[in-house]
């Protein structure tokens, strides 16, 4: 069964439609891995939402910063609502059922034979694949269950920055969450830095790319994120980020996943008017 797993598409319903053409999508034997941030600043993403779910087991999509940000606003956390491109979907008939498909996505996925695991921002160097998984599964318990309400009420902060086997609570379960959906740098140390953005070279604090860090114990697993637009579509390594930017004008990317090696993209590019950063 070919696999194609596909970078951030935001809201950015046509060009996903353009690009599944171009890879000849078929649906009655392809499948598709989203990287996440399915939805957010782009100007489609009710018919983005509408569309992955209607593929139903055709389609895998892991959470994103901007998919947890719809999820917090459905609950009433407005403490970070500076986006309105998701009012369309929190106004929209079918918003309950939505919502509730959203929430019961993964935050990781992993392909045992053909040897891929993806999530959408990154992994701290304390954990292997395994603790990885387990993480993630931590999470969506929690998204899936009775303290869903609860935990988007309180699920943003920056704080705890290191991983310890002894987290417990709300502070494990907002580490989790900063790593599976926003995490880009650590320090040489394994700590979390979350307020560092942009591209590698325009790093001046000694912060690192988390796929970069010495300590880290995924070296030897093929790892599939989005979430880096300044970064772009980028092979190092067993890791490869998939994010290329399409909403700011740059290309949506596919990889067809092969068991052998990590192969080239499928790149559509994106040329739009400049949109306001958000």
């Amino acid at each position: 069964m070919p696999i194609y797993a596909i970078g951030d598409v935001q809201g950015c319903y046509n060009e996903l439609q353009r690009l599944l053409e171009r890879i000849h999508f078929d649906p009655a034997k392809d499948k598709l891995w989203f990287a996440g941030d399915l939805v957010n600043r782009g100007p489609n993403s009710l018919k983005v939402l509408r569309f992955v779910k209607s593929l139903g087991s055709r389609a895998v999509t892991v959470l994103g910063n901007h998919d947890l940000h719809l999820l917090a606003l459905s609950q009433g956390n407005r403490s970070h609502d500076k986006f309105g491109t998701l009012k369309d979907i929190l106004q929209a008939p079918d918003r309950h059922e939505l919502i509730d498909w959203l929430r019961h996505r993964p935050m990781m996925v992993h392909h045992k034979k053909k040897g891929y695991s993806m999530l959408h921002a990154g992994l701290p160097p304390q954990w292997d694949l395994n603790a990885a998984m387990a993480c993630a599964r931590e999470l969506e318990e929690t998204l899936r269950g009775p303290k869903f309400q609860k935990f988007c009420k309180v699920m943003y902060g920056d704080k705890p920055d290191l991983w310890r086997d002894d987290l417990s609570g709300m502070d494990r379960l907002r580490f989790i969450t900063n790593c599976f959906t926003r995490l880009r740098y650590c320090t040489r140390d394994g700590r979390l830095s979350m307020q560092d953005k942009g591209s590698p070279d325009a790093q001046t604090n000694g912060s690192i790319p988390w796929f970069k860090s010495p300590r880290r114990l995924t070296k030897k697993d093929r790892i599939l994120f989005g979430h880096w637009s300044t970064l772009g579509y980028r092979q190092t390594g067993n890791v490869c980020c998939l994010d290329s930017g399409c909403f700011w004008g740059g290309k949506l990317t596919a990889l067809r996943l092969r068991k052998k090696k990590l192969p080239k993209p499928i790149q559509l590019s994106c040329p739009v008017e400049p949109k306001k950063s958000s």
